[in-house]
């Protein structure tokens, strides 16, 4: 993972009205390393690393969950739909196979 580039996230509405079904779109910069390539310069393969888990939760609540596999291409991006029914804060968590994390958070105001 990229810490230095933050998380892209889009909600597609900030202050949807209750009931309104709101679209998340979420990408980081990850080179998603599958451990099946040879590096060229030593001949040997590079180490695996792939964001294995991926959960959006709205305050506590799990609103979406993803556990990737290793076709995943790089800079991996999600999309995914929920239904407004109170606000809050949209919570994104990111974790790879080398253990790091990365983390971002979008409010929303259910009117």
């Amino acid at each position: 993972m990229n810490p230095s580039k933050p998380p892209r996230i889009w909600v597609s509405n900030a202050s949807p009205k209750k009931g309104e079904v709101l679209r998340v779109r979420a990408q980081i910069e990850h080179v998603m390393e599958s451990g099946l390539r040879t590096d060229p310069a030593t001949g040997k393969l590079r180490p695996r690393n792939i964001v294995n888990r991926f959960e959006a939760r709205l305050d506590d609540a799990l609103l979406f969950a993803w556990t990737p596999g290793i076709s995943v291409a790089q800079n991996p991006y999600i999309e995914f739909t929920f239904l407004a029914r109170q606000s809050g804060t949209l919570h994104f968590h990111w974790k790879d196979d080398g253990g790091q994390t990365l983390k971002a958070e979008k409010a929303i105001t259910v009117a």
